[in-house]
Formats: C-alpha cells, structure tokens, sequence
C-alpha cells in the first residue's frame, strides 16, 4: 500500500527517504517548496485527512531544523510523517493553516520554542506557554538549561545532590530501606 503511494506521489513531487516503519506507520522527505502541495494532496486525494501534529527537532550540526507533520488516514488506519528540513538561520516555514485549522496552534508552539516562524499564521507571534520569554528559545539545543537556572533561579535545600538514586531512597521512599 505505502509502495503504491510512494509511486502515486513521485509522479509530482520530489520525495526522498521513504522510511516504514510497519504497516500503519511510514515517514518521508519532502522539499521545503513542495510541502503544501503535498500535504493538500494527501489530504485530498489519499485520505489523510487529520493532522495529528507539528513537530520540530533541532539538527545543530547540520544548522537546520527537521519539521515532522504527522498525519492519519482514518480509512486505512495508517500514518504517515512527513519531513521538511529548514534552515536554523532565520528560520521559517509558510503556514499550513488554510489546510488545517488547527495548526495555528502547534506553529504557534513552535514559533515559542524554537523561533522558527510561519508568516501568515493566526496569532503566531503572541505568546503561547511562556508569557513573557525575552531570552532564546528554549527547545534549541544552542540554549544553555544549567546557566539560565543559575541566572534566574535562587538556590534553595534539596537542590544540592545530584545523585537521583540516593535521593529517592533517602527523601522520597525511605520506607523501601535499602
């Protein structure tokens, strides 16, 4: 099924890496320029109509982003991810929400956590999750977790240990003994 799909579909757009996973989960790549196309396809035509979610990874090496759009054909009981790298440089992806209305809300998600912006979707640049962030995005792996905790939060008791073991046995199950 996923074969006769790949095939439907290269007949149009530049797909790389097919990747399946089993029989209700595949993953391709698609050209940044090509996704809405691809995307409207597979909804119209190859009844992928949910879009599941939007998810982002951070390739630091690679100075890119690798956008995931997962969506479900209910018919078939299969998903399929579609992949998109995009640069880290300025990083902006255009909005699929005229496709489906509920990814104003995973691209406002991603605009908050990563910085990768999508022009022209509702709402894109208020704040989602975290009201008030003036500082890097957090979810990119440039973004230093233990100095900004340092910078902004007070050391208190409890904190010191950083051995998790010894710490669950000791405060948290002392009951369990050793």
């Amino acid at each position: 099924m996923i074969e006769a799909l790949k095939q439907r579909l290269s007949e149009h757009f530049q797909l790389t890496n097919l990747t399946i996973k089993n029989a209700g989960l595949a993953f391709l790549w698609v050209e940044k320029h090509e996704l809405e196309m691809l995307l409207r396809q597979l909804r119209d035509f190859e009844g992928y109509t949910h879009l599941s979610f939007i998810i982002a990874s951070d390739h630091i090496e690679k100075n890119q982003f690798k956008l995931t759009y997962m969506l479900h054909n209910y018919d078939t009981k299969h998903d399929l991810g579609v992949h998109v790298d995009i640069s880290r440089v300025n990083a902006s992806m255009h909005s699929i929400h005229p496709l489906w209305a509920q990814a104003w809300t995973y691209q406002r998600e991603l605009k908050e956590m990563y910085g990768i912006d999508f022009p022209e979707s509702p709402r894109v640049d208020e704040d989602f999750c975290l009201e008030g962030w003036d500082d890097m995005p957090p979810m990119r792996r440039d973004f230093d977790t233990v100095k900004y905790c340092e910078e902004h939060f007070d050391d208190r008791d409890g904190r010191a240990t950083e051995e998790n073991r010894q710490t669950m046995k000791v405060n948290i199950y002392p009951e369990r003994g050793e």
